[in-house]
Order: structure tokens, then sequence, then C-alpha cells
């Protein structure tokens, strides 16, 4: 009674019994089948792409049992900790939807940061001091470096264990007096005596398997900080939470596997039912002619907000991460791939290879698919956010926004599929909206490849004064033609040089000068649509930016020669 007398003392008189929590987070009412699963990212940076793949498996699995997914940060490491990360996850969440079910203020099961939920864990550290299952370390860094390097020198495996677990045989009235002479101490887990053993898991994704038990005395609870607080190390924190959370699936990285062993230990000290556990490969990469790891530190691409900065449609990243997953839905358009289950026992144990170009891929035919509406929408909302020009442009001419999604769905009705991502809009289609068009101001400008500058300036002078607006296509075309056919230009020949300063071309380069001028790029939808968006008025503007003096009268051009 005595021991147990001084072990109360370690901690807070209020300290309230793990009977408390037990019933303050009671089981959940959830069909037999339900699962509950959760992604618990570390502040720590920014989230990575394989956080979003293991969330997507994690949301899909517990969502098709009728369960419960939950969102908790793991926040305990607080010298890691990077600013304004947590603020991340919640956007990344949102962009990609993956909200978690829980995860709020005043969900029942929360607080879900594990800074907010010290007096849960010293609860269960108290009553694990007062089993004899874990006891105080005064330990100091330079006393565990100095067991580490004779652990090496004698060629033992490295821990805290046998004679250099130097702090495992102190009695209670011990440890007492130098915690309360102020002395810093951590709580660690009292292994089991004896050499560790074999024992055995079953995983969800790899099936049996047979590992060394865990050997050490391993830290529970970290030293107090310099707030006074007393914060718990992951291998507790997530045992803890799990429990009292009802998480009965954990789907985590494959890095974690050993150290299962210490985890089901933990589970077991406190008499807990441990979850059942899925790891997963990680996502590889190809490195020239091997494979790796795809990087934080190497790899743009690894950050999930890379994705949602450049604006790839999260049901496309969402579609892509499945496939990766589960092959058999890499082939299935978006809405049946999103629909599909997810499924462990398709998973491989080799890690799944990132490969941006199938991503662009299966986001083509996904923007592609949407009706314009929809397609508005979605860019719009991407604007916001990532480029307030082009949203303003989206809000002052809606109208030019959908004619540029229409223009699509014209002619043969196959959709083009010249965007991979909402940030290629500008680029491909910016040339609609007057403040996001970069004029073709001067004639030897190289987007006109090359045709000399005279040429240029003649070819739209008279273009600009022979336009005729309406159609049909063929009639509207036929003013380039008849330029062209002016001043001598082929009807079907590739542009060439005869020598120099000698110039011939076809009807092409005239079509080219016009498209130019209009979009600013030698590559664009079809030109007749192109002008009916803009609109005759604009047409001309940009036309007559190049016209000599700015005079496109047919007086002003100066006859009819063959320009240079």
């Amino acid at each position: 009674m005595q021991d147990l007398e001084i072990v109360d003392s370690w901690f807070p008189a209020d300290l309230l019994p793990p009977a408390h929590w037990e019933r303050h987070y009671p089981p959940r009412g959830l069909p037999p089948q339900g699962l509950v699963t959760r992604f618990a990212p570390s502040p720590t940076g920014a989230v990575h792409l394989g956080g979003l793949y293991v969330a997507t498996l994690a949301r899909d699995l517990a969502h098709r049992s009728g369960g419960v997914y939950l969102v908790r940060v793991e926040d305990t490491d607080k010298e890691r900790e990077v600013a304004g990360a947590a603020e991340e996850f919640a956007r990344v969440f949102r962009y990609f939807g993956l909200e978690p079910d829980e995860g709020g203020p005043g969900d029942p099961w929360g607080p879900y940061r594990q800074s907010e939920r010290e007096a849960v864990y010293l609860s269960y550290v108290r009553e694990l001091a007062r089993e004899q299952r874990a006891y105080p370390c005064f330990c100091s860094a330079e006393r565990l470096e100095d067991n580490a390097r004779e652990q090496r020198r004698s060629r033992s495996p490295l821990g805290y264990y046998g004679k250099w677990a130097r702090c495992r045989s102190l009695s209670a009235r011990d440890a007492g007096r130098r915690i309360a002479a102020g002395e810093p101490y951590t709580v660690r887990l009292r292994c089991p005596v004896g050499l560790p053993g074999r024992v055995r898991f079953r995983d969800l994704v790899r099936g049996p398997l047979t590992m060394l038990d865990n050997g050490n005395d391993t830290v529970l609870l970290k030293s107090a900080d310099t707030d006074g607080r007393r914060l718990p190390t992951y291998h507790l924190a997530h045992v803890v939470d799990d429990h009292l959370m009802r998480v009965n699936l954990v789907v985590r990285g494959e890095e974690w596997i050993s150290s299962l062993p210490l985890h089901r230990q933990v589970h077991r000290a406190l008499g807990f039912r441990p979850p059942e556990y899925a790891h997963i490969a990680p996502l590889m990469k190809l490195d020239g002619a091997g494979r790796r790891k795809l990087s934080k530190r190497r790899d743009p691409e690894s950050a999930a907000w890379f994705y949602a900065a450049a604006g790839y449609p999260a049901a496309a990243v969402g579609h892509y991460l499945r496939g990766l997953a589960n092959s058999r839905l890499a082939g299935l358009p978006t809405a049946g791939a999103l629909a599909e289950p997810l499924r462990l026992a398709e998973m491989g144990t080799a890690g799944p290879m990132v490969d941006l170009a199938r991503l662009r891929s299966l986001s083509r035919e996904y923007i592609a698919s949407l009706t314009p509406e929809e397609a508005l929408r979605q860019l719009a909302a991407w604007a916001s956010r990532h480029d307030s020009g082009l949203h303003a442009g989206l809000r002052d001419r809606p109208d030019t926004a959908l004619a540029a999604f229409e223009m699509a769905r014209r002619g043969t009705g196959t959709p083009r599929k010249d965007l991979a991502c909402w940030s290629e809009f500008r680029a491909a289609y910016g040339f609609f909206f007057p403040g996001l068009h970069v004029v073709a101001d001067r004639p030897d400008d190289p987007r006109f490849g090359g045709l000399p500058g005279p040429v240029v300036a003649v070819l739209a002078s008279e273009l600009a004064a022979d336009y005729r607006h309406e159609g049909p296509p063929d009639d509207w075309f036929a003013v380039v033609r008849a330029v062209a056919g002016r001043h001598g230009f082929a009807p079907d020949a590739r542009t060439f040089r005869t020598a120099p300063g000698a110039y011939r071309g076809s009807v092409r380069d005239v079509a080219d000068v016009l498209r130019v001028c209009l979009t600013g790029s030698r590559r664009s939808p079809d030109l007749f649509q192109v002008a009916q968006v803009l609109g005759r008025r604009e047409v001309l503007r940009r036309l007559t930016v190049l016209a000599p003096a700015g005079d496109v009268s047919p007086a002003g051009r100066g006859g009819r020669g063959r320009p240079g």
C-alpha cells in the first residue's frame, strides 16, 4: 500500500482512473461488421501522397462496412512540429474529399489532437506503474549514449534491457526520492523477463507474420517539457487512443511492422484487445534503372498539396490512388472506379509505382467527361485559391468560360483532352479573357514561327480589312484563303525558304498569323469557333495591333503585291 501511495504521488492528485475513460468512451453502436478506421498524421511537415493513399483506403474500408473513419492528429513530438501543418491537413482533406466522419470539436470520442489528451494517457501510465508494468527511468541522454557505445563495442543488440536497464531495479521509494528532488525522468514499459521469443501475427495484407518479440524497456512517457506537460510517445499514445476510440482496423505503412511486437506488448500490459492491422507497401518511383521510395526531400510530387496547387481534380487523384491499391480499378472510368470497393486482399506487398503520366491521362479523361457547367464550377473553385487573375476573368465572363468548355463538344462531338489539371486552363484558354491574353504586338514575335516581320504585318492588316465575322466556317475561312492567294501562298505547301530573304509558304502560314493574333499560339481550338466566342470587335482589335500605322483600309495596304 505504501508503494501505491508513492506511485500516486508522481501524478496529479486529481487524475481520473482508467475506468472513467472507459465509461466516457463507450463501445460504438455499429453493425457487427462495422470498421472504425483512422488516419493519424503527425504535424511535422506537409501531407505526403502516401498519406492520401492511406486515408483513401481507411475511409473507403470504413464506409463500405457501415463504420466510421476519423482523423487524429498525433502531435506529441512538439520539437518537430511545423507551425500550420495541422491546418494544412484540413485543407488537404477538404480538397480531396477525405473529410473525416469525426475529428472536430465536440465530437464524442475526442479531442482528436493527442496533445489535448494528456490526462487520459497519464491515467493509464499511473495504472501501469501501480502494477509494476512500468517504472521511472532517470538515465540521461549521455548515459544512454554510453550504453549504446558499450553495446556496439561488445556487439550486443542496441536497447535498454538487461544490465543496461539501470533504473529497472529501483525501488518505488528510491524513485520517489529522486522525483521529489526534481530529477528529470521518463517512464518505461517493464518488458517481460528473459530472452524474447518468436511471436506470430496475422496481417490483413501480408498474411501470417513471425517475428522476434520486443525485448526492450521502451519509453512510454517522455520527461516533462518546458510547460510542465508530460506527453506520451507514439507507442503508448496510439494504443490508448485506438482502444478508447474503438478503432478496430489500423491501416498504416509497412515501416511500422517492426514495432508490432512492442505495440502488442503494450496492448497486453493495458489489458486491451488489439485491433487488426494492415501494413501497406510504400509508394515507389523509378530512378534510373532502379526504383526507390517516393521521397519528401527529393520529389516535389510526393507532397499532397502539389496536386491541389496544380489543380488536379480530386476525383481524378482519388481514381489514380485507388488504381494503385487495386489494379482492377485503374482502367475503369473515374465514376466507376470511385464506386467500386477497395479490397485489402488485392493489395500487393511490392510498393506501387507512382507515374505522373498515368495520372495526367486519367485526369484528362475525367475533365473531358465533365459538363461545361461542372467543369466551370471546379475550375472556379480552384482558381479562387490559386489564380486570382483567372478567377477574376471567370467571375466577370462566365459565359466566355462556358463557351470555351462547350467548344470541345461541337463538330465531331469528341471531347478535347487538352487539360490534365486546372492550372493548364490559363495557357490553353486564357486568350479568351482580355486580361489574360498576351497580345502579339510585334511582327517579329517568335510565336509567328519565323515568318518575316513585314510579311506578318501586311497579312494581319489585310486579314483585318477583309474580315467577315459571319459563318458558315468555310465561308468565314475564305478570307484567309483569299489573302493567301493574293500574295502567292500555296494552298497546301509547307513553309520553306528558297534563299536568304526569299520566302514561300502556305495558306496554313496565313491562318497561323490569324491564330497567333487571336490566341497567342499556333496551336488552338477550332479557329472559327474561337472567333465567334471572341466577337467581331475583339477579333479586329487583336488583328489591328500589327497593322502598319494602324491603317487597315484597302487604300492603306499599299497595293496587292506579294509581301517581302
